[in-house]
């Protein structure tokens, strides 16, 4: 079986990627969020142009998967009706923006003043030769709710204030106002730019560019350290709204409605594969909304599972029916990991159980990732029921 291939971007709106369930569509939500009408919207363009539902990633983004190539002109009209994308391409491929999905509702909260400046700062041209994947996390509350997301430049708090950090470094330089952490934030990519962090290839990260001897300027660095970080987020009633979660990070168009219907004045999409209802506090809301997850104790959160065959080329596997199946066997504490082959996209790192597709069968690695040897190699998935709990 032959290697399998990495693209080295991501998918857009204007730019989708070709999979073997046709185009995925990728939205980046303005700010991290979406209202009641545009969460109904895209419920009908997902119906009316892909497979019925929207997938949920850990950049906090929302996919739409198997659009067809002559659809793909209609459905941006769609998405530019409810003002979710951007009308120039380069521009919205350089908004790659993750905020804490907890901050305050309003635009006055700092954090989403932080995000508004640092997206209309990212629509400069002398910005444009940033790679696809770079890009920023804005973790400024009291807690670091972002900590493990990765980003390349970080906006977060410390003791003192606000903090602006390149990743690869522990430390990060204190910012006394929201325009000056941003104006540190849009020049730290300016510097990765000046500096050679981009490769002949297009392609460049930041902790990769510091770690091979690139010295940040003396304006760009600090010795301030940002906060403790949180726990991590979990399903059901907290910070004053409702956390739900998608199973592999799946919403079916039935259960978007349901969504827009809760009472929020605004849905914020998380980086875990988790939609935040702000201010809906009512254990019943969503009830009928079989495919989320409001126990934090279901198994099948601690279950990893990409799209497989026949919805991605690279899989010679179906995945995700497994790894519901095996969810229920799954001892506690330990995380599964179903991928269709050894590129790992829904979990990029180890877990107690992974199993990797491979010409039609899987091989299983425990404690760690699906590049990894193998500790049992070509088996049925009729058998590996006993397997996951050894």
């Amino acid at each position: 079986m032959s290697a399998p291939a990495i693209r080295g971007w991501c998918p857009g709106a204007h730019r989708p990627m070709r999979s073997g369930d046709g185009l995925v569509v990728r939205v980046r939500p303005p700010l991290g969020e979406i209202t009641p009408r545009q969460c109904a919207g895209l419920a009908d363009l997902a119906e009316r142009y892909g497979q019925g539902a929207l997938e949920l990633t850990n950049r906090a983004n929302l996919q739409l998967r198997g659009v067809a190539d002559a659809d793909h002109p209609a459905l941006l009209d769609g998405l530019a009706s409810l003002g979710l994308i951007d009308p120039d391409p380069a521009v919205e491929g350089r908004r790659n923006l993750v905020v804490d999905p907890f901050r305050g509702l309003g635009p006055d909260d700092p954090q989403t003043r932080i995000a508004a400046r640092l997206a209309a700062g990212l629509a400069a041209p002398a910005l444009a030769g940033l790679p696809a994947k770079f890009g920023f996390v804005v973790d400024a509350g009291p807690r670091r709710r972002l900590s493990e997301v990765s980003g390349d430049v970080r906006i977060e708090r410390g003791p003192d204030g606000l903090i602006v950090r390149a990743e690869g470094c522990e430390t990060g330089r204190a910012a006394g106002s929201v325009a000056e952490a941003v104006g540190l934030a849009l020049g730290l990519a300016r510097w990765f730019l000046r500096s050679g962090g981009v490769g002949a290839d297009g392609r460049g990260r930041m902790a990769r560019h510091i770690a091979a001897g690139a010295v940040l300027p003396g304006e760009l660095s600090g010795a301030a350290a940002p906060g403790s970080p949180a726990e991590a987020a979990r399903p059901g009633t907290t910070n004053g709204g409702m956390t739900l979660a998608a199973a592999f990070g799946q919403i079916a168009s039935a259960d978007l409605r349901r969504l827009a219907a809760a009472g929020a004045p605004v849905l914020r999409i998380t980086p875990w594969r988790m939609v935040f209802l702000p201010g809906v506090t009512d254990p019943g809301a969503c009830a009928g909304a079989t495919g989320l997850i409001r126990n934090p104790a279901d198994p099948l959160l601690r279950v990893a599972a990409c799209t497989g065959a026949p919805g991605c080329p690279q899989a010679s596997v179906r995945t995700r029916d497994l790894a519901r199946d095996l969810a229920p066997h799954l001892p506690p504490g330990r995380r599964l990991h179903v991928s269709g082959c050894a590129k790992g996209c829904a979990h990029p790192e180890p877990a107690e159980v992974t199993l990797v597709g491979r010409d039609g069968a899987f091989d299983l690695v425990r404690n760690g990732a699906p590049w990894d040897e193998p500790a049992l190699w070509s088996l049925h998935p009729d058998t590996l029921t006993d397997m996951i709990g050894r």
